[in-house]
């Protein structure tokens, strides 16, 4: 007869449980930093090749960290993880869940579209006819190649009798326009400001198209020149004295760029009150930044989305407003 010897019973459950909080600690230190980052990205200093304004361009996408990190903390079966992950979560939703929605309303007085066409665009004619297809009243154009403007004059003459160019930007509207003049913001002339004559009152448009911005791993994140043409910009802008301003254009950084903070100071982003969705227009392909931006100082945006894609490498950006 042989003797057995029997294991004693553990308790599986109150351990096991007891394992899942303290497995997934690193796990946990990364959500925590994740919320951190969402949270204190103003703190994020400047100095090291612009990595503040490099986090804040491309902010929303921030979130994605938490897709690792919860399927990290599901194969390590991480309660805390799992509860952990709720804080940047919470504070990607409190930023940006608004932004998922459709918020735009029926109605407005004025409808403008602005569109970076690219100087190397291969259908000036076909972009011009797509964005007058859009029936807004105002639209604006950057980047344009000077020997291009006559093909956008010419398709967009008959819904818009009224234009002006200044330098690589110009404004073409159904309304008059009147005080047109170029802004000075860089040595050549990449913005321009008018009045135009609405049924229900003038308003101050602003077209400008601020240097471009590059990411190198010798220099970081270069926006110096970016950043002194929005100051000169915002300084315009401030000066203007009419009740109703509107200022559009390629700015080559987002609404939550700290670099911009000179103008959504001022004027609020027609996207983030009114928006479709996020409302990404660069690069066109495959948007991944808001760069075009509508702002508006003196009226009520009801409405802002973006356009489908042209022979450019942006896609057109739209608003309408309510005076």
């Amino acid at each position: 007869m042989t003797a057995t010897t029997e294991l004693p019973v553990v308790p599986a459950g109150p351990r096991r449980w007891a394992g899942t909080w303290r497995r997934g600690r690193v796990i946990a230190a990364f959500a925590v930093l994740t919320a951190l980052l969402l949270l204190a990205h103003p703190l994020v200093p400047n100095w090291p090749g612009n990595a503040g304004s490099l986090l804040e361009t491309f902010l929303p996408w921030t979130g994605l960290l938490v897709l690792p990190l919860l399927a990290a903390a599901l194969v390590r079966r991480s309660a805390l993880a799992l509860v952990v992950l709720l804080l940047p979560a919470l504070a990607w939703g409190g930023m940006f869940g608004s932004r998922l929605f459709d918020r735009r309303e029926p109605g407005g007085d004025l409808t403008i579209v602005s569109h970076n066409v690219n100087d190397e665009n291969p259908d000036p004619a076909g972009t011009a006819r797509a964005l007058a297809a859009s029936s807004a009243q105002v639209v604006a154009l950057e980047e344009l190649k000077r020997s291009e403007v006559p093909k956008y004059a010419d398709a967009l003459a008959v819904a818009y009798p009224y234009h002006e160019v200044e330098g690589t930007v110009g404004v073409w509207s159904s309304f008059p326009l009147r005080d047109t003049r170029p802004v000075a913001i860089m040595p050549w002339t990449r913005a321009l400001q008018t009045t135009v004559d609405t049924p229900k009152g003038p308003v101050a448009v602003f077209v400008a198209h601020l240097p471009s911005v590059r990411v190198r791993l010798d220099a970081g994140f270069t926006a110096n020149g970016r950043d002194a043409a929005m100051r000169l910009l915002a300084d315009a802008v401030a000066a203007e004295s009419a009740p109703r301003t509107v200022l559009v254009g390629d700015f080559n950084g987002t609404a939550d760029d700290r670099a911009l903070a000179p103008i959504t100071g001022k004027l609020r982003a027609a996207q983030d009150v009114a928006g479709d969705g996020f409302g990404f227009s660069w690069p066109a392909g495959l948007p991944l930044a808001r760069i075009d931006q509508i702002f508006v100082g003196g009226v009520r945006p009801v409405a802002a989305w973006t356009l489908p894609a042209t022979g450019s490498d942006h896609l057109p950006v739209a608003a309408t407003i309510a005076f």
